[in-house]
Formats: C-alpha cells, sequence, structure tokens
C-alpha cells in the first residue's frame, strides 16, 4: 500500500498505518579477491551513508534504508548473479562497480525497469539517456577523464600539446579500452602522439611496457589501472625515474592504496577525479557519533576519510537524494524502481545543497535530464604528498570537451539503438 509523504514525526507516520517496506540499496561489492583493496572502502563508505541516515534521520522519508551486499568478486558472472539473486527484493538501484558486470546488466535492468547508476565507470555511451533509459553514469564518466587529462596537460603546456607524446597503461579490460577511441581523436585535434600499453589481469608483470616507456620516452603517461596494478605501475614509474608528477591516472588509481606502498617515491603522482578529497566535512562529525562511535561501521572505521571511502560515500548521497527526488516527484515514501528511475533521472547537485548536507564542494554541481543521464562532465585532478601522506584537489572540477565527446556517445548509443530497436523517448 502506497503511504502519502507527510510532514509530521516519524512516529505518528508509522502510527498511521501498516509498516513499510525498507527502501532497498543492493550493494555488488567485492571484499574478497585481487581487487578487494579497492572494493572494501567503497563498500564501507557505501553502507556507513545509509546507516547514518538511519540512525540520525529515520532512514528517507520516514522509511528505513535496507543496504544488501552480495559478494561479485570483481567477477562479471558471479556480479550478474548478484543482480539475478537481489532485484526481487525491492531493488532500488544497482552499483555493479565493475564495468564488465555492467556490460551485462544493462539490458537486463532495462526489462526488469531497475535503474543502475555506473558513476565514473561502465559503458560511456549511457550517458545518452534517450537510448539507455535506465542507466546513470553521473557525474563523469571515462571519456570525460580523458578529456580532463589532456585539458589538464594543455594547461599545463600554455595550450599547446602538439609534439607531445603521450602514453596511456591500460588495463587489458573493457574498463582499461574505454578512453582509447576519445584520446585517439584528442591526439588529432591537439597534435600528440599516443603510445597504447596494454597490461594484463592482475598487472603484477609491467617490465616490459616500462622498458619500452623508458626507451620511448613520452612526456607524460596516463593510466587506467586497477588494483595491484597501479601499485607495480608507480613503483616501475619510480625505477625508471620517470617524472611523478608526469604521471596521471584516472579516478581508480588515485587511492591511499596505489601510492603508499611505493613510500616517498610516489610524491607528486597525480590522479583524476569526480569529488572531493579528505574528511574535512561536518558530515564526518556525525559519522562519527552516530556509525562509527555506535559501533555499527561496516567495516574497521580505518578507511573513514580515504579517497575510496570518499567515493562510496558519495554514491550512496547521489542514491539517497534521487529516492528524496523520487518521492518528491510521486508524493509517496515507499517508491518503486519506477519512482527511483524517475528521480534519477530529475536529480540536481547544487553547491547549497552538498552544503546543506554537510559537503559542501565535495563534489561538482550537475543535473541529469531525460537525454543526459551523465551531468554536466567536469572533472578535477588530485595529487599525492608522500610526506603527510595525503591527497589533494589541485584544480577545480572543469568542464571537459564536448565537441570530441559528445559525436563518440552519439555515435556509439545511436549503434546500440540500432542493435537492439530502441525507439527515441526523449524527443
Amino acid at each position: 500500500m502506497k503511504k502519502k509523504l507527510a510532514t509530521f514525526a516519524l512516529g505518528a507516520l508509522m502510527a498511521a498505518g501498516p509498516a513499510m517496506a525498507d527502501l532497498v540499496f543492493p550493494s555488488l561489492s567485492y571484499r574478497t579477491g585481487p581487487y578487494a583493496a579497492g572494493g572494501i572502502p567503497f563498500a564501507d563508505g557505501y553502507a556507513d551513508y545509509f546507516t547514518l541516515l538511519n540512525e540520525r534521520d529515520g532512514g528517507i522519508g520516514g522509511i528505513p534504508a535496507k543496504v544488501i551486499e552480495c559478494e561479485t568478486g570483481y567477477n562479471t558472472e558471479k556480479g550478474v548473479e548478484c543482480y539475478e539473486s537481489t532485484k526481487g527484493e525491492g531493488a532500488l538501484v544497482y552499483q555493479p562497480l565493475s564495468t564488465g558486470i555492467t556490460y551485462q546488466l544493462i539490458p537486463k535492468t532495462m526489462a526488469d525497469g531497475i535503474p543502475m547508476h555506473t558513476m565514473g565507470y561502465g559503458r560511456t555511451s549511457a550517458k545518452n539517456g534517450d537510448v539507455f533509459s535506465h542507466t546513470f553514469n553521473y557525474p563523469a564518466n571515462y571519456w570525460d577523464g580523458a578529456s580532463g587529462a589532456i585539458n589538464y596537460l594543455l594547461d599545463e603546456n600554455g595550450g599547446d600539446l602538439n609534439g607531445k607524446k603521450i602514453a596511456l597503461v591500460y588495463h587489458n579490460s573493457a574498463y582499461g579500452k574505454e578512453p582509447i577511441r576519445t584520446l585517439e581523436e584528442l591526439s588529432k585535434k591537439h597534435g600528440f602522439e599516443l603510445v597504447a600499453l596494454p597490461v594484463d589481469h592482475p598487472g603484477q608483470e609491467q617490465k616490459s611496457q616500462w622498458l619500452q616507456i623508458r626507451r620511448d620516452r613520452p612526456d607524460y603517461v596516463l593510466m587506467w589501472g586497477w588494483g595491484v596494478m597501479n601499485q607495480v605501475a608507480v613503483q616501475e614509474a619510480a625505477n625508471i625515474r620517470f617524472p611523478m608528477e608526469n604521471f596521471i591516472g584516472i579516478w581508480w588509481s588515485g587511492s591511499e592504496n596505489d601510492v603508499l606502498p611505493a613510500g616517498e617515491a610516489a610524491n607528486g603522482y597525480k590522479a583524476l577525479t569526480f569529488h572531493n578529497v579528505g574528511a574535512d566535512y561536518p558530515l564526518y562529525d556525525d559519522l562519527k557519533k552516530y556509525v562509527v562511535d555506535a559501533g555499527k561501521a561496516a567495516g574497521a572505521g580505518d578507511q573513514v576519510g580515504t579517497v575510496l571511502y570518499n567515493r562510496g560515500l558519495y554514491a550512496a548521497m547521489l542514491a539517497a537524494e534521487a529516492a528524496k527526488k523520487a518521492q518528491e516527484i510521486s508524493g509517496n515514501a515507499d517508491i518503486t524502481p519506477a519512482d527511483m528511475r524517475d528521480g534519477m533521472e530529475a536529480l540536481e547537485m547544487t553547491e547549497a545543497k552538498m552544503a546543506e548536507l554537510g559537503m559542501p564542494n565535495f563534489g561538482p554541481t550537475f543535473a541529469v535530464s531525460c537525454d543526459n543521464h551523465g551531468g554536466d562532465a567536469l572533472v578535477g585532478v588530485t595529487q599525492w604528498d608522500a610526506a603527510n601522506k595525503t591527497w589533494s584537489l589541485i584544480s577545480e572540477f572543469k568542464a571537459t570537451d564536448g565537441d570530441v565527446i559528445g559525436p563518440l556517445i552519439d555515435a556509439d548509443s545511436g549503434a546500440y539503438a540500432s542493435e537492439n530497436n530502441i525507439a527515441s523517448r526523449c524527443n
């Protein structure tokens, strides 16, 4: 039974009728396997934010949030199994945390009418909501990342990369291959030479790639890595004395896990980002009081404030805000997956809203719409300070090259629509 939103207290709401079901947010996590070091802090941050809302606010719109974790081990087949085993539990939105799983779930979620948020990963052309009705990748995607890196290097070189050589060290998977087409187009536009160097899973063996980098002497190295691949790459770069300030990773190559093993040698390494770093936000006082000190943290509490914990927290915050928007649009507290999809499509994140949530300047401002499921494509850059063991945001969240990315998204999403007989729905 639908229950209309009300302004009176939670106790009165609960007394007014039958207890409503929880708002269910599945977490396709990986606390085991070769990528567990990255999966654990993200899963902790995701779960802790919903715990905070339950403990401090009584849930979302008066209904408790429930996180269902299902272990995927970063395995695509297991990820699909997790989806199938949890979708009937009232799942409102999925966070696959894997490009491989995302590709498999796009048609499934569309058929089942359940939205999916692939924040900063997955199929980039899913930004086109006219085709991908149930997939969202706000606030930025991999092609934005590629453009953000090049824009940063343009700023560093007075707007001119003509004649420069840029190497891309990438995870030899669907994830790692995502930026190649965009970088190829950007190389034509800006006159730099692109050298692509694949690294096979899990990435522990990279000697040949870094010997080639030492031989070819590129001006800059970009990296699309994950897990141990990042640690090895940073150490190999140090071994050949490649300048760390000229080494830039995508946001999945920019956590504490990636740089701490190399010690002082990692100083100056940079990484792209679509959210801020650290724990100097009012929200963290509430997290400490209601979650960590209360013994309700998802993990040991030692990940709070790390890059990937922040990312999980940010993903949960965006999901919660979309759920609030869905409640507002539908006029119902116990929203359905269809309501949640509508809420995600109407989501707008302003600085005022982030400040109200205790997360001022935590991420870029953006708005979602029917034909734009990716937001405003703003990307920042962070840098590692080895002495203080901290990341710092060294640039503003800046716009990426829509003139290059837009046509690529149109072409790829258009091909998907033709192959799958998907009709336009936004125009």
